[in-house]
């Protein structure tokens, strides 16, 4: 007759306690009882297994070791605020530290913000019909960098306050990938020296690879528009003319023609710029090209390894040589030796419009022969031996194509998305593979319009020398 009362002891024991932890919620400054976040250590695994000084007792059964999820922990609050160049506000009754003037609300609301815009995919409504999260990120970096360089049409500092939007908001769209990570095998030490086997993590392989390599390249553009403070070349208004505190004698010089008229136009004076000034311009110049190579490789790299989606495939035509035309089918299919230069130059390419189109149509053709050269096929001998041949034949124009693709986007630099490129990045789900590849891609396009910028400086200065 013991047992029920003792139950009902215990019983009111535990709705005393989940009265008071309930109660806890109605204070917001500080978090309720007994939900402290624990830093992860090895006494996890000792508790959860029912060794000497667990709290659950010895267990007659082995359970599975347990380890953290993550490499490091999250970071606090205030660090978090840091990051994202925030200062906590002064507390008090009033009304400036946001709702019922608690400390840190207008940074909490801040961060609500941005990351609710993401869960939502761009659907403000609510109705579930967003984009998924990768592309929500892919577009938010994109989106980001029209913002702070789109206007970046000259060779001259970033504004401060862009400077500073662009490291916070970068920072917190990077940190996502602090918690995109693998399992692998590893081996922890218990307090009584003996060894297991747990399952740690560890930042993904290609993340850890290449996000490094684009903050560094990140960091290295920056440093090259912030040399740019004191110059012997200016700028003057589109239609030639001249700024108001111009007043040196200039030429305005452009290699454009019509083409992109409304972009700012270079001026040097008549002797034109020292040599110091042309070699320092021209090292800058040499740093933003190997820049925009190394982004581009890390582009491309990331792009072959998403997934090509299915809707791209069903779209592919049945022939190879229908896509391409007769024209570059018989260039490529010619058994001698093959020149992609050649070929392009017989094509007479002329603008980035033309070379969009036939790289659309020579990449369509690359995946439709590999596709057939993938094939297996279970016939009689002479039917083995011709699909034999044919493979081989289509795995040479595959080749053969993806060298014209590669030589046509070297030529022309800024070329466009193609169209898988788009279908890729559209139907992509992996939320890593989204940030690698638009990092690199706004990257690669800040560093061209770099090269493109000091190409007409130097320009400008040969054009100003044979003036004068």
């Amino acid at each position: 007759m013991d047992t029920p009362s003792s139950t009902c002891d215990e019983g009111s024991e535990l709705d005393a306690r989940s009265q008071s932890d309930y109660a806890d919620f109605d204070d917001l400054d500080r978090p309720p009882r007994g939900r402290h976040r624990r830093e992860p250590s090895s006494d996890v695994s000792s508790e959860c297994s029912g060794e000497p000084g667990s709290p659950y007792g010895p267990s007659p059964y082995p359970r599975w070791p347990l380890c953290t999820l993550a490499t490091r922990a999250p970071p606090p609050a205030a660090a978090l605020l840091k990051r994202l160049s925030t200062t906590r506000r002064g507390g008090g009754g009033g009304g400036a530290g946001g709702r019922d003037g608690k400390p840190g609300d207008g940074e909490l609301q801040l961060i609500k913000e941005r990351f609710s815009k993401l869960l939502l995919g761009e659907d403000m409504s609510g109705s579930g019909k967003g984009v998924s999260t990768s592309v929500a990120i892919s577009n938010a970096i994109t989106n980001l960098y029209a913002t702070v360089f789109g206007s970046c049409h000259r060779l001259e500092p970033l504004p401060p306050e862009k400077k500073s939007m662009w490291r916070r908001e970068m920072d917190c769209l990077l940190s996502v990938c602090d918690y995109i990570v693998e399992f692998f095998p590893s081996k922890e030490i218990l307090h009584d020296g003996t060894t297991r086997e747990v399952m740690a993590t560890r930042p993904r392989s290609d993340i850890y690879v290449n996000l490094p390599a684009l903050e560094k390249l990140d960091d290295m553009l920056l440093e090259i528009l912030d040399s740019f403070q004191k110059t012997e070349f200016w700028y003057v208004n589109d239609k030639g003319q001249k700024d108001d505190s111009v007043t040196t004698p200039c030429r305005p010089v452009s290699h454009r023609g019509e083409e992109k008229w409304w972009l700012p136009v270079p001026c040097v004076t008549k002797p034109g710029l020292t040599e110091t000034a042309r070699r320092d311009l021209q090292q800058k110049r040499d740093c933003a090209s190997q820049i925009h190579k190394a982004a581009m490789a890390i582009n491309n790299a990331v792009l072959a390894d998403i997934r090509i989606p299915d809707l791209y495939k069903q779209a592919l035509p049945k022939c190879g040589r229908a896509s391409v035309g007769d024209l570059i089918y018989r260039h490529m299919s010619f058994p001698g030796k093959f020149s992609p230069e050649y070929l392009l130059d017989c094509l007479e390419i002329s603008s980035e419009h033309e070379a969009l189109e036939a790289a659309d149509r020579v990449e369509a053709a690359m995946h439709v022969w590999r596709r057939k050269a993938s094939q297996s096929h279970s016939r009689s001998p002479w039917s083995a031996v011709k699909d034999l041949m044919e493979s081989d034949k289509n795995v040479m124009l595959a080749s053969r194509a993806e060298d014209v693709l590669l030589c046509l986007k070297q030529r022309f630099p800024g070329l466009s998305q193609t169209t898988l490129d788009a279908s890729k990045i559209q139907y992509n789900k992996d939320v890593g593979q989204a940030i690698l590849e638009s990092y690199s891609r706004v990257l690669e396009s800040l560093a061209y319009n770099v090269v493109t910028c000091t190409d007409d400086v130097l320009f400008a200065d040969e054009a100003a020398k044979k003036i004068a």
